[in-house]
Formats: structure tokens, C-alpha cells, sequence
């Protein structure tokens, strides 16, 4: 078995976490493609909010009963052949997805993504980004993960906007059709790069236990949540999350309350895509030259502030004071999100269980997925309006203060530990 160390070549370590950032950034687009499209989603599936945020919640369902055997998984399989397989499940997936099926059918697509994008995909992904990084470059190695991810995503969700507008406005077809064809470009995408990830990545595994070690999952798991620094790991990526999936609901927000166009609303919610590598690439390597919780701290509070101040927004506004506020919070959450696992590092978790870590973080951290899409769909309905709209974006802004005092609990921990 093989794993990376920090004698290893710092071009093939950058070469592999291109691999990396590639299936990581087409993957994802296709399973959260209510974030640009909610409203065209709705009509060409002829489904509610609230059915679509139950689609949703099933997809943070699966995660969350995934995230820990994903962990395990990762630390026993090559990310080589379980990325590539999560791939190619998406896809197949993907293209079911593109004849919209009824609900009862969605419901089985939403939990098939669970598992091809929980896990078969997330930790191993991660565990193979934390191994292929130094100790002192986890900030920047995940920075550069996230930040490269973002790239990719935004320039497949620039193409498949443009697409999209020229098939209403100049091909003059439906939104059902334009909306199928936007699909289709995200599951040609990971058709191609999965046997693309099975012949060029390299096989990352744990290193083998110590002679005379017997292993014993329960007991790696007890050890692993003994940890407090585990604990505020997960509680910052909970609340780095939360601010992060708050963008997903702009589309809507600003289709119902704005009057804009589905094609205007595209484009704005296509632009925050590109802020996200400016963030998290920033503040990676930020964290590295100073500390990483304190910068988290610090971008928690900016992100809590800056979200809150959309609500401040009047029907009014012009549509580019509109874009500078959502580029405003994209680059500060995205901030968050690249550099929020690089607190992993500060946990002092042996190789040989990182993966289950990765796992046991995950299962805390991104539960938002179960509850959120309910939450927001239960205020959008009974808060209509902008009411709604108002009080998800100011509580999850609350929660970016909890992410705050966590990450800077985590710093008096670990300077405690010297």
C-alpha cells in the first residue's frame, strides 16, 4: 500500500491534486443543480419547494448515513476506483434524472446521489487531499482543492448557462427542454472524467497498522470522537456549511422578490461560482502564513455579517448593486469553506484513521443537508414573501458566530497541546 509522505515531489503532489479537483468539481453541479435552476426545476418537474426541499433533505439523509462507512471505506480502498465509480454512478444517474420521472422516482434518484456522492466519493477525496499535503501546506492544499473545485464548477455552470439562454431566447424552446439539455452537458462531463480519474490518479492508501496491532473498528471510533479538537473540527464545518449552502437559495429569492428572469438570475448565481476560488484559494494559504483557526474565526464573522446584509436589500435595488452583494458573500464563505478541513490537521489523527475522522467530521458537519432544504422550504411556504427568505439568511448568519467561537476554541486547544 501506498501513501504519500512528505519526501514526495511536489509536482506529481500538485499534478495529483489536479486529478482531484477536476472529479470533485463536476460531480457536485449535477446533484445541486437547484441552486441556478430552483424555479425552472419546479416547473419541469411539476413539483413544489417543499417536495423538492424533501428531495433534498432524502440526499442529506443518505449522507448522513453514509459519511462514517465512507470513512472506513476510505481507509481500506484506493480514492482511484472509488472516485471514478462515484463518477460514472452520478452520470447514470444523472441521465435518468434528465427525463424528469415523478416524484416517487426522483425520490430514488436524490438517494442514489447519496450513496455515488457520499459514500463511495467524500472522504475519500478528502483523505486523499489531507495525505498528499504537508502538515504546514494543509491549508493551502485544501485552499487550492476548494478554490480549484469552485473553477471548474463555475466555467461548466458558465457554459451550461449560456446554453441555456440561447436555447429560450434565440432557439426559442422551452424551459423543459433548455433545462434537459443543461443535464445532459453535466452528464457528458462525468462520463469523460471518470475513466480519465481511473488511469492517471495513483493509488493513495493509509499506511498499514504496526505489527501486533489488532484492529478494532468500534474502538478506532471511540478513540477518534474522544477527541475534543474532533468535535469543534465538526462544529466549524457545520456552521462553514450552512453559510456556504445559504447561496442555493438566492435563485428563487431573487426570481420571486426581484422580478427578474430565470436567464438574469443564472448569470448572477453563476457569478458568485467564480468568487469561490478567490476565497478559498486566499484564505488556504492565508491560514498557512498565519493560523488557521484564528483566520476562521475572523472569516466566520465577516461571512455572518456580510449574509445578513441581504435582507437590508430593497425591491429597488438594481440588479448589479444585486450581483456585488452576492459576490460579496460568495468570496467570504467560500473563505470559510476552503479552509475550514484544514483544521483537520490540528486534531493530531493518526494516518491510519483518517479516513474514518473524515467520516465522523462529515456526519456532524454537513447534517445541515437532512435539515436545511426542510427548514427553508417549511419558511418559504408559510413566510411568503420575503419574510421567509428573511429569517434563513439571519439564522443561519447566527450560525457563523457559533462557527466562530469554535474555531478559536480549537486555537486555545491547540496551543494548550503545544
Amino acid at each position: 500500500m501506498t501513501e504519500y509522505v512528505a519526501h514526495e515531489g511536489t509536482l506529481r503532489r500538485y499534478a495529483q491534486l489536479g486529478i482531484l479537483i477536476l472529479a470533485g468539481g463536476c460531480i457536485y453541479p449535477l446533484v445541486y443543480l437547484r441552486a441556478n435552476y430552483e424555479i425552472s426545476i419546479l416547473e419541469s418537474f411539476n413539483i413544489t419547494v417543499g417536495e423538492l426541499g424533501e428531495c433534498m433533505a432524502l440526499l442529506g439523509l443518505m449522507f448522513t448515513v453514509t459519511y462514517l462507512p465512507s470513512g472506513w471505506l476510505a481507509d481500506k480502498v484506493s480514492p482511484r476506483w472509488l472516485i471514478s465509480l462515484s463518477l460514472a454512478g452520478t452520470a447514470i444517474l444523472g441521465f435518468w434524472f434528465s427525463t424528469f420521472p415523478p416524484l416517487e422516482h426522483l425520490y430514488l434518484i436524490y438517494l442514489g446521489w447519496g450513496i455515488t456522492t457520499g459514500l463511495t466519493f467524500w472522504s475519500s477525496m478528502i483523505k486523499a487531499v489531507a495525505i498528499l499535503a504537508k502538515p504546514e501546506e494543509q491549508g493551502r492544499f485544501f485552499g487550492i482543492n476548494d478554490g480549484g473545485r469552485g473553477l471548474f464548477e463555475a466555467a461548466l455552470a458558465t457554459a451550461a448557462v449560456a446554453w441555456f439562454a440561447y436555447s429560450i431566447e434565440t432557439l426559442d424552446q422551452s424551459i423543459s427542454a433548455s433545462l434537459q439539455q443543461v443535464i445532459y452537458i453535466y452528464v457528458a462531463t462525468l462520463l469523460c472524467m471518470s475513466p480519465i480519474v481511473a488511469l492517471t490518479l495513483d493509488d493513495i492508501r493509509s499506511e498499514p497498522a504496526p505489527a501486533g496491532i489488532r484492529l478494532n473498528f468500534w474502538r478506532d471510533v471511540i478513540d477518534v470522537v474522544a477527541k475534543k479538537e474532533i468535535w469543534l473540527c465538526a462544529v466549524c464545518i457545520l456552521c462553514g456549511y450552512q453559510l456556504v449552502s445559504a447561496s442555493a437559495a438566492f435563485s428563487a429569492y431573487f426570481q420571486q422578490n426581484f422580478g427578474m428572469t430565470a436567464v438574469t438570475v443564472g448569470f448572477i448565481t453563476v457569478a458568485q461560482m467564480w468568487m469561490r476560488p478567490i476565497g478559498a484559494i486566499t484564505a488556504g494559504i492565508a491560514g498557512d502564513l498565519t493560523q488557521r483557526e484564528s483566520t476562521l474565526a475572523g472569516l466566520f464573522i465577516a461571512s455572518s455579517l456580510v449574509l445578513a446584509s441581504i435582507v437590508l436589500v430593497s425591491k429597488s435595488t438594481g440588479s448589479g448593486t444585486l450581483l456585488a452583494i452576492v459576490l460579496a458573500i460568495a468570496v467570504v464563505t467560500s473563505a470559510v469553506r476552503g479552509i475550514y478541513w484544514g483544521s483537520l490537521e490540528s486534531c493530531s489523527v493518526s494516518p491510519r484513521v483518517k479516513g474514518l475522522a473524515i467520516g465522523i467530521i462529515s456526519l456532524v458537519g454537513y447534517s445541515p443537508d437532512v435539515y436545511l432544504p426542510l427548514i427553508y422550504g417549511r419558511l418559504i411556504e408559510h413566510f411568503p414573501g420575503t419574510l421567509g427568505y428573511e429569517i434563513y439568511f439571519c439564522g443561519i448568519a447566527l450560525m457563523g458566530l457559533l462557527g466562530a467561537a469554535s474555531a478559536w476554541r480549537l486555537k486555545v486547544l491547540c496551543a494548550r497541546r503545544g
